[in-house]
């Protein structure tokens, strides 16, 4: 019997399974999901007709509003529920930092198919059996590392919960009980950094080999990236997805610098975000998922709005799962266009984590006379020389985007600090 290894050393295999459980899913949902019967009626999509993944372009695009939307017309849960209510039991919802929270469930089926995704992630990461994993977030209904923490444990790894505590208290926790690996945000990877140099703690002497960060594109960000691994002296992995959609995609540990999708689990289209039409292999554009075992609350060709561009190298491990390098790139509705350029503000990131002297940093679109103008508040490390430290972020920012923005200097501690999403982007509109 073929392993899952073995399976990703074949495309077509890979294509096999994509097209069967495209089958399966289909049969399964309809007509009891409503909130998919009712948009396939409206597209006039025969199901019998989908047979293989030729076919998943007959299907319509669903997108967050449209979820949001049947929230709210049908409070609290929506129309995305293939199942009665009584089968479900696991109940999640998106940290609301782009918006209203949306609420998740799944039936013990669907979560234990996030459970399996996590096995796979869990297997490209390089976990072992002797790894004891430490998870520093507050285990409320956010969705956060809860499914990483299960996916462990069931593994039979040592787990350590670390809700309810200071951050102190947590790298206390840490240490003494020898963890080997932390799952968080990039942006709480940095805090517990901050706080364990203000509190005399050398990471460098931890226990810890590796960090699982998720959530922001930091892990991807080579700045950000090198900030952490230096601190911790331990290895950075970049891993992604959504509450909605369950984790997709991890960086290995033998390719480093991108990230796979888990496409025995999904089907992943990268396309124009413009015209919605695919674009050729290696080309950046939106990518479309479909998720292939969440029955109870599936999505089919939903837009997730991140930026991605597929491989066209050979692979050096012989997978033939699709591979992102650089991961993430960025999400089309977070770029804006200032005197040209369009910039993310993950391009703003890149630059600030290279200067050592900046610890924590905002940036404020504004609109001045129908343009938009990016103005950088940063906030100096405790031991940092100010003098010339705005004329240095600003000369740094304009020789790497191409154009001025405005620089403010924060006090030491002024800005916020972070324990799940860091939310350092704000418009004016």
């Amino acid at each position: 019997m073929s392993t899952i290894e073995d399976v990703w050393q074949s495309r077509q295999q890979i294509e096999d399974i994509q097209s069967r459980r495209l089958r399966e899913l289909v049969e399964a949902i309809i007509p009891r999901n409503r909130f998919y019967a009712t948009r396939f009626a409206d597209a006039g999509v025969d199901v019998d007709q989908i047979q293989s993944l030729n076919d998943l372009s007959r299907l319509p695009l669903t997108t967050k509003q449209d979820l949001v939307a049947s929230q709210e017309q049908q409070p609290p849960y929506g129309a995305n529920l293939s199942f009665p209510s009584t089968r479900y039991a696991r109940l999640h919802q998106t940290s609301g930092t782009t918006g209203r929270p949306m609420r998740w469930l799944d039936t013990e089926d669907s979560w234990n198919w996030i459970m399996e995704c996590w096995r796979q992630i869990y297997l490209l990461a390089g976990l072992t059996e002797h790894d004891r994993l430490f998870f520093p977030f507050s285990f409320g209904p956010f969705i956060g590392f809860w499914a990483a923490f299960e996916g462990a444990a069931r593994l039979g790894n040592f787990v350590i919960a670390g809700g309810g505590m200071s951050t102190t208290i947590r790298l206390q926790a840490m240490m003494e009980n020898e963890a080997t690996v932390v799952c968080c945000t990039p942006t709480y990877a940095m805090r517990m950094a901050e706080v364990a140099a203000e509190e005399g703690i050398d990471l460098k002497e931890s226990s810890v080999r590796m960090l699982i960060v998720a959530g922001e594109p930091g892990g991807a960000i080579p700045a950000t990236r090198s900030r952490i691994e230096s601190a911790w002296d331990a290895r950075v992995i970049d891993h992604w997805g959504m509450t909605e959609i369950a984790s997709l995609g991890v960086e290995s540990e033998d390719r480093p610098g991108g990230m796979y999708l888990l496409e025995t689990e999904m089907i992943a289209e990268i396309v124009d975000p413009d015209t919605l039409e695919p674009v050729p292999p290696g080309e950046v554009g939106e990518l479309l998922v479909t998720n292939l075992g969440r029955i109870g609350s599936p999505l089919i060709r939903y837009r997730t709005r991140d930026l991605v561009q597929a491989s066209t190298d050979p692979d050096p491990t012989g997978r033939e799962l699709l591979w992102l390098p650089g991961g993430i790139l960025g999400r089309s509705d977070d770029m804006v266009t200032v005197r040209g350029n369009n910039v993310f503000p993950s391009s703003v990131e890149a630059v600030l984590r290279e200067i050592d002297a900046v610890a924590e940093f905002r940036i404020d679109v504004k609109t001045v006379r129908a343009m938009h103008e990016l103005s950088i508040t940063v906030e100096p490390t405790a031991d940092a020389e100010t003098d010339g430290l705005e004329t240095l972020v600003r000369d740094a920012l304009r020789k790497r985007l191409g154009f001025a923005c405005e620089v403010l200097l924060a006090k030491p501690g002024e800005l916020p600090r972070f324990e799940l999403k860091g939310r350092r982007f704000f418009r004016d509109s």
